[in-house]
């Protein structure tokens, strides 16, 4: 299969979705504060070429276009043109130093997301930018060629969208921490304290008490579960049922009427009717509403938990409604 060049153009018109100078503000200003930090957060040169399945498309890939471009290799085994493109993927992954992450798919057993990105045949490459899918190129292209549109993407994703790469530290382990930090420790008084509050109706305090665990422990599943939840119900605490659904019912473009309804339906049981009400509402919208939009459903994914079917369903329909 001969490459066949796509149009980067397309990244410029998605700049739209946001004011270019204040992501770029925002994402230097997270950079300086990880440095800060003594470089939490820098990954090994190893953790810049990451497999991806569908289980983990959402986490792996639209989550992490928020800080890096993410180009994709969608490949598979018996693929002779993708024994040669991949390596030189691999390569210039670590030599940009950052600059993008690449996730490398296997087509024969990740199809959905091949059908979901209309893949004709393979190597193909694409990048995710801000949550936008956007084509790279098609077949074994030679390596000045993928130089350039590398050069393009991430040129384009730092001045348009503020995306400025990820810290890379050589000493790091692979899997993201540092070699030199310290375990975390147990929080089994602040996991206490926190139910306490939600018990005695202190959301406010509950909501500080897992943070606290997630400043020190970000990955602690309790205190993320539980912050979810009472975050949730902090928000719908002053909420008139009747007015919100009332609004929603009128507005079913208006992306703040159907956050408030969801948190609703959420909150009175009602799961698979918040799921598909955002999962609507992200076809519907476009620019900062679809990504407020999409920001929620993750929130309330992490509320019902990642591990529940109607969880894993709505990945998908998220993942379908997208692209």
């Amino acid at each position: 299969m001969q490459p066949r060049n796509m149009s980067m153009s397309g990244v410029v018109d998605l700049a739209a979705v946001k004011a270019a100078q204040e992501a770029k503000a925002k994402a230097e200003q997270t950079r300086a504060e990880t440095a800060r930090q003594g470089g939490a957060g820098a990954v090994s040169p190893a953790d810049l070429v990451i497999d991806v399945d569908e289980a983990g498309f959402e986490r792996d890939v639209l989550q992490r276009s928020a800080e890096v471009p993410v180009v994709i290799d969608f490949w598979a085994e018996w693929c002779q043109p993708c024994k040669q493109l991949s390596p030189v993927l691999e390569r210039l992954a670590v030599e940009y130093d950052g600059r993008f992450l690449l996730a490398k798919i296997d087509v024969d057993a990740n199809q959905m997301l091949m059908q979901q990105f209309g893949i004709q045949g393979i190597p193909a490459v694409f990048a995710v930018v801000a949550g936008q899918a956007l084509p790279l190129f098609q077949g074994a292209a030679g390596e000045e060629q993928i130089r350039q549109t590398l050069d393009q993407l991430v040129q384009v994703a730092e001045e348009r969208f503020g995306l400025t790469g990820l810290t890379v530290d050589p000493d790091a382990e692979p899997g993201g921490a540092p070699a030199h930090e310290v375990p975390a420790g147990p929080y089994d008084a602040l996991l206490e304290a926190a139910v306490q509050a939600l018990d005695a109706g202190d959301l406010g305090g509950a909501v500080q008490a897992y943070k606290n665990v997630l400043s020190d422990d970000p990955g602690n599943t309790e205190a993320k579960l539980g912050l979810a939840q009472a975050e949730l119900l902090q928000r719908v605490q002053d909420m008139d049922p009747q007015r919100v659904r009332k609004d929603a019912a009128e507005k079913p473009g208006d992306a703040d009427a159907q956050i408030a309804a969801a948190d609703l339906d959420l909150v009175g049981g009602h799961v698979e009717d918040a799921f598909a009400r955002l999962i609507d509402t992200v076809r519907r919208t476009a620019g900062d509403d679809r990504d407020a939009v999409r920001r929620r459903l993750l929130e309330l994914f992490e509320v019902v938990g990642p591990e529940d079917p109607r969880v894993v369903g709505a990945r998908r329909a998220l993942a379908r409604a997208l692209f």
